[in-house]
């Protein structure tokens, strides 16, 4: 993932409100959302090329989700995949925050990620940026390729935009909606992460449009009060048009 805008108990009638878009070469081998084959409690996107996962929830609740650190003077060929860092915490019974802080020391093996982790009760995060593993407070939140809420314009404007739709009735749609901004940043306003000014452009929209990289795919997901999950994926060609979606609701088997 590249952003992952999300509300953490701050809807009465959803605990979790998560709106993500994954940005990827478009020449990457991927899966789109599907409960898996060899883990039929994972519901989830795959990466095909190393076989994790940015994005996922289990039928009990649990979720994690990842977003890349953009450091390319710091990018290392042959590292472990981050999507298993993802698929780890969805297969493994530890609650969020241990299982992050046990990532704090061997971060340094992989190329830089966030992750975010949860179980229903508690959400938890861990940057390899910053080392460190924390909890996080309730309220609206924004995740792109620097730290948690960190001030980059997409972040903010998502923020300003999911907090904005919690006040009214809203439907996947309008968060869908809400991810698929195409429009850059002003350049006084961009990032410096080490990569040129034309790459920075095309980066600081929500929904990339960049020949072969860009937004592959949106995710919405829904955690509901009452334990109802709703999780919709649209995946997207390289011009942005909405190409493939699915579709799952179901109860979380508590």
């Amino acid at each position: 993932m590249c952003l992952i805008l999300f509300a953490y108990r701050a809807h009465p009638r959803y605990p979790l409100v998560v709106a993500a878009n994954r940005d990827e070469w478009f020449r990457r081998p991927t899966a789109p959302a599907s409960f898996w084959s060899d883990r039929p409690d994972v519901l989830g996107g795959r990466d095909l090329e190393q076989g994790g996962t940015w994005l996922g929830i289990t039928r009990r609740g649990r979720f994690a989700a990842l977003t890349n650190v953009r450091a390319p003077q710091n990018k290392r060929d042959g590292a472990p995949s981050r999507g298993a860092l993802v698929s780890g915490f969805l297969t493994a019974a530890q609650p969020p925050l241990p299982y992050a802080e046990r990532l704090v020391a061997g971060a340094a093996h992989y190329n830089g990620f966030n992750l975010l982790t949860g179980d229903g009760r508690d959400l938890a995060y861990v940057s390899s940026r910053e080392a460190r593993a924390a909890a996080i407070a309730p309220g609206v939140h924004g995740l792109s390729n620097g730290v948690l809420d960190e001030s980059w314009p997409k972040v903010v404007k998502g923020r300003t935009g999911l907090a904005a739709l919690l006040e009214q009735p809203f439907a996947p749609d309008a968060l869908f909606a809400l991810l698929k901004d195409p429009t850059p940043a002003p350049d006084s306003a961009l990032p410096s992460t080490g990569v040129s000014l034309e790459w920075e452009r095309r980066l600081s929209a929500m929904h990339i449009l960049a020949d072969d990289y860009g937004t592959r795919s949106a995710t919405v997901l829904l955690v509901g009060a009452d334990g109802r999950i709703t999780f919709v994926e649209r995946t997207f060609d390289a011009a942005g048009r909405a190409v493939g979606q699915v579709e799952e609701r179901f109860a979380l088997d508590i």
